[in-house]
């Protein structure tokens, strides 16, 4: 898939899991900033990638898509068409070629040649027959990744699927490690892999003629779907980090409400590009649990410290490389401008202090464990048997906020005297929201 073109799929799909059937097909088109042919265009390629990593028929393809996209408070389905990723920065002759490589591995032990016979016997007639080259290419390329194994003895060599550790593990431990990997990949970020690996297992459950659906024993509702789409450009930015160098990407930001720009190479029809273009020196990569939101924090020559959400970025473009010692004094100066940032803020530091009431009936104090897991470098002290008092030095309070309001009326603001004067009118406008309609209603 073109890198342009999985720019357009992620911010398609983010569109489609948030938006729903709230928008037409123009509205729709309006808001992605493309034309109603482009907007078929790509649900047409879209449903076609799931068929070609489903092997399914095109009438499947529209269910399973459908299903993707359908809200249920206790389904716990894979996030939004993960197939994506399967399919990123593969051409549709490679996606078909690799699906035939390993369905012919998992059961026997085959040769470059055989495989290329295999390719020339199943490959669709409108694709181009793979050489030997090609196919070894592939196999090595397999290899790597460990999805397959070359066999030891003489050549020609011969290759398999390494499913060494799962077809080892009994019935019950293929289960226990289900689980696992369900509950951490719902759990964790970032999640991609592990939800790879759990299609894996899944698999493997339904080989042995297990009801997948029956063996799930956890349910979850899935909040960010957008996270999940954010993490296409996450190992980029850990990579140009590992190696010093700088990302050009046009940025378009989510408050103006455009999700994406076509890079247009027809004269007759370019036009001025909504976004930004902007250069940077990636040096951190940090996730706000609050909203699911990823943000990339740099150095720009220009402007100096920069901060990104990940979902504005497109055309991500790694540059030249610096010095060691650039990047060390760079880094050091933004993590010492962050060293009281609750998510990103770096604005001037300020002591939020917060009175928090234990639950009354007893059993576990969820309030004083969430505190503890989430409150960061923030204190503790102890008031009395049923509340405790937590101070912290934050950046500004405009993201602190919404995690305090989130404890509702088992937390209550005590410094700044400003910021409990704000906290207090907002649960009046609240109280006033459910004032009676009418005194008997």
């Amino acid at each position: 898939m073109a890198r342009e073109s999985f720019d357009k799929e992620i911010q398609f799909l983010r569109m489609l899991a948030l938006a729903g059937g709230a928008y037409s097909r123009q509205q729709f088109a309006e808001r992605l900033g493309i034309s109603v042919h482009t907007y078929d265009k790509t649900l047409r390629n879209l449903k076609e990638m799931l068929g070609t990593l489903q092997q399914g028929n095109l009438n499947e393809q529209g269910s399973e898509l459908s299903e993707g996209l359908r809200y249920n408070y206790y389904e716990s389905a894979d996030p939004l068409l993960l197939f994506l990723f399967r399919a990123k920065s593969l051409k549709e002759t490679e996606s078909i070629r690799l699906t035939l490589l390993l369905t012919a591995l998992q059961s026997q032990e085959l040769t470059a040649k055989d495989l290329q016979d295999l390719c020339s016997d199943q490959m669709p007639a409108e694709f181009p027959l793979p050489d030997e080259k090609t196919v070894r290419g592939d196999l090595k390329y397999l290899e790597d990744v460990g999805v397959i194994m070359r066999m030891s003895g003489t050549r020609p060599y011969r290759y398999k699927a390494s499913n060494d550790l799962i077809d080892r593990l009994s019935e019950e431990e293929l289960l226990d490690l289900f689980d696992y990997v369900d509950v951490v990949a719902n759990t964790q970020v970032p999640s991609v892999q592990g939800y790879l690996l759990r299609a894996t297992l899944k698999k493997a459950l339904l080989k042995r003629g297990f009801d997948t659906d029956a063996a799930e024993s956890h349910r979850y509702k899935y909040h960010y779907h957008s996270r999940i789409l954010d993490e296409a450009h996450l190992y980029p930015i850990f990579r140009a980090i590992q190696r010093r160098r700088t990302l050009r990407f046009l940025y378009l930001s989510p408050k103006k409400g455009k999700n994406y720009s076509s890079q247009n190479t027809n004269p007759l029809f370019e036009r001025e590009t909504e976004g930004n273009m902007q250069t940077l020196l990636p040096l951190r990569v940090v996730y706000d649990h609050q909203y699911g939101r990823w943000y990339v924090i740099g150095h720009s020559p220009r402007l100096g410290l920069m901060k990104f959400r990940m979902e504005g970025l497109t055309q991500v473009e790694e540059g030249e490389s610096v010095s060691e010692d650039y990047f060390t004094q760079r880094l050091n100066a933004i993590l010492e401008q962050m060293k009281y940032s609750w998510v990103t803020d770096t604005l001037r530091p300020i002591k939020v202090a917060a009175r928090f009431y234990n639950p009354d009936r007893s059993g576990a104090n969820f309030v004083r464990e969430r505190v503890e897991a989430q409150g960061q470098w923030g204190t503790i002290t102890e008031e009395s048997d049923s509340t405790f008092r937590f101070e912290i030095i934050v950046n500004g309070v405009n993201e602190i906020k919404p995690w305090l309001r989130s404890f509702g009326s088992s937390c209550e603001v005590l410094e700044p005297s400003w910021l409990r004067r704000e906290f207090i009118a907002e649960w009046k406008e609240i109280r006033d929201y459910y004032e009676s309609v009418r005194e008997n209603l």
